[in-house]
């Protein structure tokens, strides 16, 4: 398995970080990459792959959330990092018009900036969208040949399609799993190599340890309910999404 989004630079996990990260090694977790929000998280991300390189990777952007009044200046110091270091992938990046619409433009905007950047220096990017399906698919459509995923999708069958009709991947982690969740219906003709595994931890912890700190290795139990809609077993599923993610940001 491997994990396509996880923000393991979280204090949560600062204490035993060297157990844990055995322990996800030890139940079968190859990679995990884990992706900035903004400023603030730059040096932090930087510091846990550097403590675990070629098993943590580093991506750097600005969340949609994120975006304030001082996003210009904050994509530039963004932008310096990325001139600066290795990174894996530009992310975690998009629209999110769930709680607040002040800075909606300024979001698009960042938005744009960041996927120029991946254009520019042939990146994957990890998008994340939320209530603001269209507008985000109407920027993404601007960029042919952008490379990526949507982070923790849990749309539509429909949306699902776009997604992938512009050559993204659907990021799954813990929702699939939880009760009523009609993503189990919405990805029945949706090509399993279109997928990849993915935990958002600390969030999204997966039936049954909804509510709980998340953990990587804890993407057995998606994995699982996907053996279901795609009707074949864990071993499957664990092959192709660890194939599909090591060929979109171009892990060895």
């Amino acid at each position: 398995m491997l994990d396509t989004h996880a923000h393991i630079d979280d204090p949560q996990y600062q204490d035993n970080l060297e157990s844990f990260i055995a322990q996800q090694q030890a139940e079968g977790v190859e990679a995990i990459l884990v992706p900035g929000v903004d400023v603030t998280t730059i040096q932090p991300v930087l510091d846990v792959c550097q403590r675990f390189p070629n098993y943590l990777f580093p991506a750097i952007g600005l969340h949609p959330e994120n975006v304030q009044a001082d996003y210009k200046d904050q994509l530039e110091n963004i932008h310096y990092s990325l001139t600066n270091n290795h990174y894996i992938a530009i992310g975690e990046i998009g629209l999110d018009y769930h709680f607040d619409t002040t800075y909606k433009t300024e979001q698009q905007d960042a938005f744009r900036t960041q996927l120029n950047w991946a254009i520019e220096r042939d990146l994957p990017v990890m998008i994340h969208s939320r209530d603001a399906t269209e507008d985000c698919l109407n920027i993404i459509r601007q960029f042919p040949g952008l490379r990526g995923v949507m982070h923790c999708y849990s749309g539509s069958n429909e949306t699902a399609k776009q997604i992938i009709q512009l050559g993204l991947y659907l990021g799954i982690g813990g929702v699939i799993t939880f009760k009523n969740c009609k993503l189990r219906d919405n990805l029945t003709d949706i090509p399993l190599e279109r997928l990849v595994l993915e935990t958002d931890a600390p969030y999204m912890a997966p039936v049954p340890f909804r509510g709980q700190r998340n953990e990587s290795r804890w993407m057995r139990y998606v994995a699982d309910v996907l053996a279901q809609v795609y009707q074949t077993n864990f071993e499957h599923i664990d092959a192709v999404t660890t194939a599909n993610a090591k060929a979109l940001f171009r892990l060895k």
